[in-house]
This record gives C-alpha cells, sequence and structure tokens, in this order.
C-alpha cells in the first residue's frame, strides 16, 4: 500500500473534499475494495494505491467517473457540403443554394468506460459519418425527412440529434446521450437542438 504522503495526485482533490464535508471516509486497498459511491472495484493508477471513500452520499464525482447530478462532456465537429432551398419563405433562400456546413456534436454521460473515456472521438465521428453521408453532397430537399419538412439549420439540428442519440443507444447501450447539436450553416450563423 501506498502511503498518504505519496499517493496519486488524482486523489487529493477527492480527498480534500471529503475533509472538507467533515466525512471521516473509509480506507481501502484499491486492488479489492470496492467504492462505496458507485459500487465498481477501486482502482487507482498505482496497484496497491489506498484510497478514501466516502460512506455518507457525497455528491461530488467518485474515482470512476460516476456522479450523483455531474456530467462528463465530449464534443466533435464535421463538416460536409449540401445544397437546399427553403419551402413556404420569402427571400433569397426560396432558392436552391449550397453551403458548407459544420456539424456540431456534444455527447454527456455521468460514467466513463473502463479506459476513463466516455467515448472515443473516433468513435463519435463514426456515428457522425452515416448521417454526413446521407446528406454529403446533396440537395438536401430530396432526403427523407427532408421531402415533407424545412431543411432549415433548425430542422437539421433536430435531425442530427435523434439519429445520434439513436446510434449512440447501440454504441453505449444507453451510457451515453446527445446533450446538444449545433449546425453552422456559416461561420456567424448557427442553430442548436437540445432536449
Amino acid at each position: 500500500t501506498v502511503s498518504e504522503g505519496t499517493q496519486s495526485s488524482y486523489m487529493t482533490p477527492y480527498r480534500e473534499f471529503l475533509n472538507h464535508r467533515g466525512h471521516r471516509g473509509t480506507r481501502r486497498n484499491s486492488a479489492a475494495a470496492l467504492c462505496d459511491l458507485c459500487g465498481e472495484q477501486a482502482q487507482g493508477p498505482d496497484q496497491g494505491a489506498t484510497i478514501e471513500v466516502c460512506k455518507q452520499g457525497a455528491t461530488q464525482p467518485c474515482i470512476h467517473g460516476r456522479a450523483a447530478g455531474n456530467m462528463f462532456e465530449v464534443t466533435v465537429e464535421d463538416t460536409f457540403a449540401a445544397g437546399h432551398y427553403l419551402r413556404n419563405y420569402k427571400g433569397k433562400c426560396e432558392n436552391p443554394h449550397g453551403h458548407n456546413y459544420k456539424i456540431r456534436v456534444t455527447l454527456a454521460g455521468a460514467e466513463l468506460d473502463k479506459a476513463g473515456l466516455l467515448l472515443d472521438f473516433k468513435d463519435l465521428r463514426e456515428v457522425m459519418k452515416h448521417v454526413i453521408e446521407r446528406l454529403d453532397h446533396q440537395m438536401i430537399n430530396d432526403v427523407e425527412p427532408f421531402t415533407q419538412i424545412n431543411p432549415s439549420a433548425e430542422n437539421l439540428a433536430k435531425y442530427f440529434y435523434d439519429e445520434s442519440n439513436t446510434r449512440m443507444q447501440t454504441v453505449t447501450s444507453g451510457r451515453v446521450k446527445v446533450k446538444d447539436v449545433t449546425v453552422f450553416e456559416t461561420d456567424t450563423t448557427t442553430a442548436k437542438y437540445s432536449e
């Protein structure tokens, strides 16, 4: 067991939280103990490191990434080019025109995987890729559901949100969800969707 003075620094804020709250906590050997906050096997970066866990329902994140009300977030951006036009709109945008769209997808979740990741960035890019491939270099008005609804930035943001969330359910079994999606039609004009 590593002595208190030589423990990994990543435990320091957690210990300070426990001391600040006046919680005594429990000292356990991380090689065999279960975390009192999340029930996972407690494992520090150092083999056999001693950790302290609060037994009084602390609201701060435990060392495994779970938290009561706290969330991790990851964000990825990607781009595609496509044309569209807006129905029932009076102005230049009622005519066919194109945009170099940028899509920003932010995921959120309270629990990290065994590698300490919410989701690998490349996996999120893969989720986005399937949605982008349907629209890239297309007239968006010809692609479902935009044959019925206007391909406005707002509707595109909801479309990416829904499609990405459906895929995230499969990829992470519901552990990670889409927090929000932002669609950039230009560098200075955006629309965001969240639930």
